[in-house]
């Protein structure tokens, strides 16, 4: 499907502890006669289109410039919901829905008839979420219960935590904007995959497979490991192997880029500056210009022609909430080179690593 590139995107501020019911009915309308609305979550900005048609999934596609073999989250209000979609509904869903719903964990379930392979990517599988944010919710609610909504931003590019970021990418592309400011949580939901567990005929339920997850995010391996016992982590999260099909979004392709080449720099703080410090001015001496990631506690340690600090490393729900914009920013200011600390050792660090990997194409120095 082409995009229609010429349309006007209206921006429509809305309010998040009480969501004008006209705004959210307008939004929802959009939605159900097959059209794209953007709007905010917890986690980023999600383009949202009806999930259970099939022409809905083909323009956010079409809108994001998306491969069509990578699978699109629906998003739910209910729990009740998933029985339209998910085939069979295993005990360890209730459990971690019970815990962790509504909010950034993403559940993979074999499909019902229900959702088009268009939604799935082509797969026997859908992933599934319910949002924390009220705005997200009642427009869920209001536009029919299902929602697809990959990050509302186009396809590679750092995922939108403002709704600007949104308008910068997709401005002409979607009819409509939802703005309610910046992002709580910053980076995407984690997922994982619990379509292995399958029911006998006498009822009682099987898994041929550990729960394994996909995407790291904001709830992590240890909290799952609570809830519902063994969990691993599944190595396709991070696989740049061409023959590899995503089962969940951000698998296979390229994501989260700024435009500059980034590098993650690794080792002791100290030696980590004076690497970054050095590769600044032989950048220099080659007409490029050159930003740097840092935190509260090397900031006074780099130099570089832009510095962002990203927040202190004693609380990486900050380092996450601030790096999709950070890159962003890098884009804005015209930076030819980037390099960042590593961010393993913060709360989310596998989340947050993730993400930083990616954006830089696995690029790594340990110094």
């Amino acid at each position: 499907m082409k995009v229609e590139c010429s349309m006007l995107t209206k921006i429509v501020r809305i309010n998040e502890k009480q969501p004008e019911t006209e705004k959210i009915a307008e939004a929802a309308a959009i939605i159900r006669d097959g059209g794209l609305v953007a709007f905010p979550t917890e986690t980023v900005y999600g383009l949202g289109a009806d999930a259970l048609l099939a022409e809905g999934s083909k323009r956010i596609y079409a809108a994001k410039g998306r491969p069509s073999d990578n699978p699109l989250i629906v998003h739910i209000a209910e729990f009740g919901a998933l029985e339209r979609i998910a085939a069979e509904i295993p005990p360890q869903a209730k459990a971690l829905a019970d815990v962790f719903w509504p909010g950034p964990l993403t559940m993979i379930f074999n499909k019902s008839e229900a959702v088009p392979r268009e939604t799935t990517g082509g797969l026997d599988t859908v992933a599934v979420r319910m949002p924390s944010h009220p705005v997200a919710l009642e427009l869920i609610r209001e536009s029919g219960g299902y929602i697809a909504a990959p990050s509302a931003n186009t396809s590679g590019r750092p995922s939108p935590t403002t709704a600007q970021h949104v308008y910068t990418d997709l401005n002409g592309r979607i009819p409509m904007i939802l703005d309610d400011g910046a992002v709580g949580i910053g980076i995407e939901s984690t997922i994982i995959d619990l379509s292995g567990i399958s029911k006998r005929e006498d009822g009682s339920w099987i898994s041929d497979e550990i729960p394994m997850i996909l995407r790291p995010g904001y709830i992590t391996r240890e909290m799952l490991t609570e809830v519902i016992g063994s969990v691993c982590d599944d190595p396709g999260f991070a696989s740049v192997d061409a023959n590899v099909r995503p089962k969940a979004p951000g698998m296979k392709y390229r994501h989260y880029a700024p435009k500059a080449e980034m590098t993650i720099v690794r080792g002791d703080s100290q030696r980590v500056a004076e690497y970054m410090n050095d590769r600044v001015q032989e950048n220099r001496e080659k007409g490029l210009k050159t930003g740097l990631i840092c935190t509260v506690e090397t900031e006074n340690l780099c130099r570089a022609d832009v510095i962002k600090c990203i927040g202190s490393r004693a609380d990486g729900d900050s380092v996450a909430r601030h790096l999709y914009a950070i890159l962003r920013e890098f884009d804005d200011l015209g930076v030819d080179r980037i390099y960042s600390e590593s961010f393993d050792d913060v709360r989310i660090g596998r989340a947050i690593m993730n993400r930083l990997m990616k954006a830089a194409g696995q690029r790594v120095v340990n110094v």
